[in-house]
């Protein structure tokens, strides 16, 4: 007994070979895969430009005769008789109908087409019409088929919805869901959004290794590659922040980088191992010079793509009105109105507080790491508007600079909205021997078996001690940024191909 499944294969298999069987004919007349045509025209061009049918009826056009020529893949064709209607979508992501007559076209031209499939991609030229119900078309006199489709479109193509296809087959994805094609239309322009803010401030882009000799910038779990021809051990870049930093102490005062980093951790919605970045670094700034620009950088996003207001799942965030700022403490107090301020610097008092809420914790942890882990159990998801946090423990800020009047803390933000962090920033610790110290105590975490921990990199440390200025950096996650203004709830929405286990 069969099921639908076999059944299906079956189909398919079926439909393969016969386009095999076509593309051998064409192979056979020497006319498989030309690469001659040029098109002049794109769909969307078309449609704006004489789309309107109030501006452009049909005897207008045919006085016109308005030349047009243009390439696509076949998505729907209804043939009758000696004419037929087909519509393409090109590089431009819109649809446009072509108009066949069989007298029109050269000799045979029309016969061939009849035996071409939907998914084929084929050029066309001739002069734009409007048909009886309106519709702008192309009246074609050229027709040729430029690629020959072997495999189907799956079956009801145009409403895939099976996740795990969409992101492993992105292509066929991209087919057959128009709106995917928008999110990374809108994620081009989000980048380019920001280089024109930060350029337009006299920001540098530069690039930074991807491969270190250490891993560092981050506490995070890094990849691991070999080096043949030199016979060392590299890591993929968690982060390119010391990096960057050097470049602050040499002088490049204002530098950004739009990087890939790598993180050796789980596959969330919100966590890719690979992911875009985005790290700027600002000399003579502090932490609140950094929340004031991201702000104003946000809402110029948020104007250039559409609005101030988005929505994002359910939710409507508000990028017009000032950000709210809160110390890690305060938030913690705000949503926790059973605790008290003196308990959150104590230690003891924090480990009951952390069994009580089911929070696993290790020994070595002081009070700001506990601290930490109770502000992300319990004030997170609950910043759905923009929300700078600040004011977070020296423990867990390993690069930071301690803020003067309270040396147990530092001078850092992270931005969360819609519940997760957008952003993470502070004023930059240039003081090498406490910097060093610093990476002691990481190592230090290291050894007692903390796998994320930084190492002790001893040429970053040099480096600052030639002295780099006061200055302020931040990074921003580019994803979780397109994610937000798209609307999707799954970091690999945003990707093209998001990292899947192999198919076997």
């Amino acid at each position: 007994m069969t099921d639908d499944n076999d059944n299906d294969q079956h189909d398919e298999n079926r439909l393969i070979a016969e386009r095999r069987g076509k593309l051998g004919e064409l192979r056979e007349r020497g006319q498989a895969f030309p690469n001659t045509f040029r098109p002049e025209h794109t769909a969307a061009g078309l449609l704006a430009e004489y789309g309107d049918a109030e501006a452009w009826p049909q005897d207008r056009l045919e006085a016109e005769k308005i030349p047009a020529s243009v390439a696509g893949r076949i998505l729907s064709r209804r043939i009758m008789g000696k004419a037929a209607f087909v519509h393409i979508r090109d590089r431009s992501g819109a649809q446009l109908q072509l108009y066949l007559r069989r007298d029109d076209l050269p000799e045979g031209v029309y016969q061939a087409f009849k035996h071409w499939d939907v998914g084929d991609i084929v050029g066309a030229a001739g002069v734009l019409m409007r048909t009886k119900t309106g519709e702008l078309s192309l009246h074609a006199d050229k027709l040729e088929l430029l690629v020959k489709s072997l495999r189907p479109l799956p079956e009801k193509w145009h409403g895939l919805t099976d996740q795990e296809t969409r992101y492993r087959q992105r292509y066929v994805d991209l087919i057959a869901n128009p709106d995917v094609r928008e999110i990374f239309v809108t994620r081009a322009k989000l980048v380019r959004i920001i280089r024109d803010f930060l350029e337009s401030r006299e920001f540098l882009e530069v690039e930074t290794p991807m491969m270190h000799h250490l891993p560092g910038g981050a506490t995070a779990r890094p990849f691991r590659t070999h080096h043949n021809a030199l016979g060392i051990d590299l890591f993929l870049r968690v982060a390119p922040e010391l990096h960057l930093k050097r470049l602050v102490v040499g002088g490049l005062e204002r530098v950004y980088e739009i990087n890939r980093s790598f993180r050796n951790e789980g596959v969330s919605t919100r966590h890719n191992p690979e992911f875009t970045m985005l790290e700027f670094y600002w000399a003579y700034a502090d932490y609140n010079d950094l929340m004031d620009l991201t702000e104003a950088m946000l809402r110029e996003i948020a104007r250039e793509l559409g609005e101030l207001e988005i929505d994002y799942q359910g939710e409507t965030i508000d990028f017009g009105p000032a950000f709210a700022r809160q110390t890690v403490e305060e938030a913690v107090l705000e949503f926790n109105p059973d605790l008290e301020a003196a308990q959150l610097r104590d230690r003891e008092a924090l480990l009951t507080i952390c069994k009580r809420m089911d929070i696993h914790t290790a020994s070595g942890w002081g009070w700001g790491k506990l601290l930490l882990e109770v502000f992300e159990k319990t004030v997170e998801e609950n910043l759905v508007q923009p929300t700078f946090i600040t004011g977070y423990p020296t423990e867990v800020s390993p690069l930071s600079r301690r803020n003067d009047d309270d040396p147990e803390i530092t001078d850092r933000f992270e931005l969360f909205i819609a519940g997760r962090e957008i952003a993470n920033g502070f004023s930059e610790l240039n003081d090498p021997e406490d910097q060093a110290e610093r990476f002691q105590a990481q190592v230090a975490s290291r050894d007692a078996g903390d796998i994320e921990a930084m190492h002790f990199d001893v040429d970053y440390i040099r480096a600052l001690e030639y002295g780099m200025p006061p200055t302020g950096g931040e990074g921003i996650g580019i994803d979780r940024l397109v994610m937000l203004f798209t609307d999707s709830a799954s970091i690999r929405d945003v990707l093209l191909f998001p990292y899947l286990r192999p198919e076997e």
